[in-house]
Parts: structure tokens; C-alpha cells; sequence
């Protein structure tokens, strides 16, 4: 180092090192780095890519090529490990370099293509002279000694000329195949169009030696949806469900993910998001112009003018004249803004065991995140009166640590496919409903209605019919099932004069009640809703809906009687009363 210097003031200063280049490194993100980490969000993915090289001591410059064209340049982030220190960091697009057009090999080339192309020529036009003097000749101008020695030289002369053809189309079309490998040459090496972004990063190093940076950005062009399968067995009592987790990534980034771990996520990470702002809120008195009378003025009574509301943000302002106006309604001009977003509000990241591989091919790769066996309580539903088929239901408790984001399900049942449903998002022990389609075994018959009239009353005459309903269910199961729910109604009047009284299931109805009522062994009747959390007791019955909830042992039938009353005064018509609503 130079011994110090004195300036003109007195104080010393040390003379400035002489400039020092800074070394350059080139690295091509594909070939020089290696993937450690991949997390996929909806719609972006966080890609975490590690590269090692060597520094000299002072400043070098790393320049990275071929990172993908969809990353994010605010998510980018750079963490270095070693005897250095991270400067700026730039992204930029790589500049495509001039290629140029031809070399003088592909001019050898193309000379000899024209070449040969008019030697072809001449070969064609050798055998069609052939072919015509052949064909000129006759009796008159040939000796018939001498015709078997004009076909002999016929035939040598177009084996030749046809040997030569073949020869000349193969030489083109071997001439054609170095044109094009020529051309590919000058072009360079192949590039893919979607790794078109550079990164300039500044490294200091206080020594030579070897480093290590790690690359964590964002790309758009990457996402992941769930996908279950739900395999129910009919046959055992516990853990009925085999409830497989899957997931399907779709990535098309430009970068295959290679043998990577992979996270899945289901919150979108954010850039740039701010708290909103709330703008002025002003009000005033609306003042027509002068001159300007509205219609209602004039009449006896002046009715009041209706007072415009003033939106958020807006003024009043004045015309020429000094009267104010109040100005168009506007909405203020608004920033592309990116929010937290989560499939159905819940937060979840799933680390996939293993290694994977995921190509960049916008293509679903599935593949299994976890397989749970699960409880579940199956219940039996129908409503005869529309369909005479019992459906089946699953209520399936998510007794693991796993949070099951929304997402389509395929269902299964003694290993026959059922249907596809949508599974909403579920938390760890929380149960969800699953419906499981139709369920044969179990017959029902919805007999035909009764109907009985009589007249009662002797001043005040009155027509009542009684009407009944019978509903045969038939389990033909090996065994005993419970919970099933038959769901039926009685009208409910419209009118004053008309009353509707269910006799049985005799169910209260001043004031409805929430309780079941016993109708035989194994049979209970309730007002639809009376289960189900929130409903109000008040509510119940007002739409004539009811259940007979029911258990049939295994081989055996149940009747289900529903009868109701109907009474109008006499000469009055119903109408709905027959056939009801479809």
C-alpha cells in the first residue's frame, strides 16, 4: 500500500486502490444449478434452485442465464453461503443474438444442389429421347434381322439412363439433408423460448475459494388441485372408508422440476399488498338550477323533491351561472392488486414424500399425498312420493391430522364406481356428509292413496275426507339398518275454510315440538328439520313436511300409514287435493 498522502488542509488520506475488473461468471441456470425445493401455490410456484462455484478474492460479477420468462422479479431473493458478501441483483431478458445467414460451406452446398438438380434434368430428357426414338421406328425404316439388336441396346442404354436417375435423386436428396444440418449449425445451439431471463449478480469475496448461492423466486404457470378417491366397504363395521389423497400439479413453468422434493400449499403468497384507504365521505344540499321546475310543482300539494345521495369522493362543483350541479357518478381508477387467497379459508401445506418429477408440459401429474381410513355412520334416505329409491349417505369424521382442501372425489362402494362429488374443504376432526347414490337393496312400494268422504254437521255442513298413505320398505340386507329416513308431507291449506289435520304419525302441531314420536318398534316420527341445528322449533311443520325414521331388521318388511284429515263446508271444490304437487 502507498504511504499516506497530506492534502492541503492538513488532514492525511490514503491513496484509492488502483481499479481491480471484476472477474465474470457465467452460469446457465438448467446445467449449473440443482433444484432443492419446489412449493406449489394456486396458480405460482416458489422455486428454490442452489449453485456452486469460484470466486476470486474482490468483485466478481455472476450472470445467470435461461431462468423462466413467468418469474416474478419482486419475488426474487438471493442467500449466499461462504466468505462473500451479495451486491445488486438485476433481472433483465438475455438479448437474442444475431445469427448469420449463410458460410461458405452452405454456398459449396447450394452449388452443388443446382448442380446436380440440372444433371437430373438431363438424365429425364436422355430417357424420354430414348422412349421417342423407340417409338418412331417401324417395318419401313428398320431390317427385321437386325429389330432383336435395336431392343438389346434399347434396354442397356435406359438401364443405364434409369441407374443414373436413382443415383442423382438420392445424391439430391443427401445434398438436401446437409443444407438443412448446416443451417441448424449457423442458427446455434437450440434455446428454449421460455427460459429468456438473465439475473446480474454483484458477489464480493474477501478470498478465493468456493461459494454457494441459493436462487428463491416465484413463477406463475403452476398449480395443484385435490383429488380423492373414497372407497367405501359396505362389509365391515370399522373404518368403512379408505379415503385416498391425491394431488394433480400442473406446471408450465419452461424448467422441468427434476428429482425434487415438493411442498404443496394452499394459501397464494402476496407482493406489494397494502392496508386500503378510506376516501372523504361528503354530503350536501341538492340545488336545482334556477328556471328548472319539476313536474310535481304544479300540482295542489308540492311534493318534495327527492335529495340525490353524494358517493364517496364525489363534490359538488358550480357552473358558469355560480348554481351547483352535481357531477356523474365515477369510479375512482383502481390498482391491479394481488390478495391472500386460500382454497375455502383454510391453511394447509403438504410435503409430498419423496422425490418427484414434474415436466413442464401444462399436463397433470397425480400423485399420492396420503391414504386415510376413516369412520363413518351411513344413513338411508328417500322421499316415495317422487322417486321410489333409497339413497345412501356417509358421514365420514376426518379423524386425522391432515386438513382436506376442496376438490373432486370419486366414490366408490364394494369397489364399484358410484359417482363424483364435490368435497368441500374439511378440517382435521371435522365430519362432512357423502353421498353414496343408490342403494337397491333396500325395496320400497308406494302403495295407492285412500280416500273416504263423509258430511258432518247439521247447520253448518261440512265435507271431510280422510285420506291414507301406505309405504312398504323392504330390507333385503343380511343384516339390521338404522337410520332411515322416509321423508313425506301432507298439504297445508291456503285458505280459511279449508283444515288439515294429520291423524297419523300423530304429531303435535300447537305448538309444533322438536321431539320424536313413537309409531311402532323401531319407528319414530319427527317434523322435517327437527334434527338439524338453527331451525326454529316455531317454524316446524308449516310446510307439512314430516320423517319417519326407521330401523328394518335384516329380511323383513315395515309399512309406514300416513293418513290426514281434509274438511271444507259444503259445495266447496279443492283444488290440489287428488294428486298434489309434482
Amino acid at each position: 500500500m502507498a504511504p499516506p498522502t497530506e492534502d492541503v488542509s492538513g488532514t492525511t488520506s490514503e491513496t484509492p486502490p488502483p481499479f481491480q475488473q471484476a472477474h465474470v461468471i457465467e452460469l446457465n441456470s438448467v446445467v449449473d444449478s440443482k433444484i432443492t425445493g419446489v412449493s406449489v401455490y394456486t396458480g405460482r410456484a416458489e422455486v428454490t434452485r442452489v449453485f456452486r462455484f469460484s470466486v476470486q478474492m474482490g468483485q466478481n460479477q455472476l450472470t445467470i442465464n435461461g431462468l423462466p420468462n413467468v418469474l416474478e422479479p419482486d419475488s426474487l431473493r438471493v442467500e449466499g453461503r461462504g466468505a462473500a458478501t451479495i451486491h445488486d441483483v438485476t433481472i433483465s431478458y438475455i438479448p437474442k443474438p444475431d445469427t448469420p445467414s449463410t458460410s461458405p460451406n452452405l454456398k459449396a452446398l447450394q452449388g452443388k444442389k443446382q448442380r446436380t438438380l440440372k444433371a437430373l434434368q438431363r438424365c429425364k430428357k436422355s430417357i424420354q429421347s430414348v422412349e421417342t426414338y423407340l417409338a418412331t421406328l417401324n417395318v419401313q425404316h428398320i431390317d427385321m434381322a437386325k429389330l432383336g439388336q435395336v431392343v438389346i441396346d434399347y434396354e442397356t442404354t435406359a438401364e443405364q439412363l434409369d441407374e443414373r436417375l436413382l443415383e442423382l435423386e438420392q445424391k439430391l436428396n443427401d445434398i438436401e439433408e446437409e443444407i438443412t444440418a448446416e443451417k441448424a449449425k449457423l442458427s446455434g445451439v437450440t434455446v428454449n423460448e421460455k427460459l429468456g431471463l438473465r439475473a446480474a449478480i454483484g458477489v464480493f469475496a474477501e478470498s478465493e475459494g468456493e461459494v454457494e448461492i441459493a436462487l428463491i423466486y416465484a413463477v406463475y404457470g403452476a398449480s395443484w388441485d385435490a383429488l380423492y378417491d373414497i372407497r367405501v366397504d359396505m362389509q365391515t363395521k370399522e373404518k368403512q372408508v379408505k379415503l385416498i389423497y391425491k394431488a394433480a400439479i400442473t406446471q408450465s413453468t419452461g424448467e422441468d422440476w427434476t428429482n425434487i422434493p415438493l411442498t404443496l400449499e394452499t394459501v397464494t403468497p402476496t407482493f406489494g399488498l397494502g392496508l386500503p384507504t378510506l376516501h372523504p365521505w361528503n354530503l350536501s344540499i341538492y340545488k336545482p338550477n334556477p328556471g328548472y321546475y319539476p313536474q310535481a310543482y304544479a300540482a295542489p300539494q308540492m311534493a318534495m323533491a327527492p335529495q340525490p345521495v353524494i358517493m364517496p369522493g364525489a363534490s359538488v362543483a358550480s357552473s358558469d351561472e355560480g348554481s351547483p350541479y352535481i357531477p356523474p357518478t365515477m369510479t375512482p381508477m383502481s390498482h391491479r392488486r394481488l390478495d391472500v387467497s386460500s382454497k375455502g379459508n383454510i391453511s394447509a401445506t403438504f410435503e409430498v414424500p419423496g422425490l418427484l418429477d414434474v415436466p413442464s408440459d401444462g399436463v397433470a401429474h397425480n400423485m399420492t399425498i396420503v391414504q386415510l381410513h376413516l369412520d363413518a355412520v351411513m344413513s338411508w334416505v328417500c322421499v316415495p312420493k317422487k322417486d321410489a329409491r333409497m339413497h345412501l349417505n356417509a358421514k365420514i369424521k376426518n379423524a386425522s391430522e391432515y386438513t382436506l382442501v376442496e376438490g373432486n372425489a370419486s366414490i366408490y362402494v364394494d369397489g364399484s364406481f358410484i359417482s363424483k362429488i364435490f368435497l368441500p374443504s374439511i378440517s382435521a376432526e371435522e365430519s362432512f356428509d357423502c353421498s353414496l347414490g343408490l342403494d337397491p337393496s333396500i325395496r320400497i312400494t308406494y302403495h295407492p292413496r285412500t280416500i273416504k268422504s263423509s258430511k258432518n254437521g247439521f247447520y253448518n255442513k261440512s265435507n271431510t275426507q280422510v285420506l291414507s298413505q301406505t309405504i312398504t320398505l323392504f330390507n333385503t340386507k343380511p343384516m339390521t339398518i338404522h337410520d332411515v329416513k322416509v321423508i313425506e308431507q301432507v298439504p297445508v291449506s291456503q285458505d280459511s275454510s279449508i283444515a288439515v289435520k294429520l291423524v297419523n304419525p300423530a304429531l303435535s302441531t300447537d305448538p309444533p315440538s322438536k321431539k320424536s314420536t313413537q309409531v311402532s318398534q323401531g319407528v319414530v316420527a319427527q317434523w322435517h328439520g327437527a334434527g338439524e341445528l338453527g331451525v326454529d322449533s316455531a317454524s316446524l311443520g308449516k310446510d307439512g313436511k314430516f320423517n319417519w325414521i326407521c330401523s328394518i331388521p335384516p329380511q323383513k318388511k315395515i309399512n309406514l300409514i300416513l293418513q290426514w284429515e281434509v274438511s271444507a263446508p259444503t259445495g266447496e271444490t279443492i283444488i290440489g287435493l287428488r294428486d298434489g304437487p309434482l
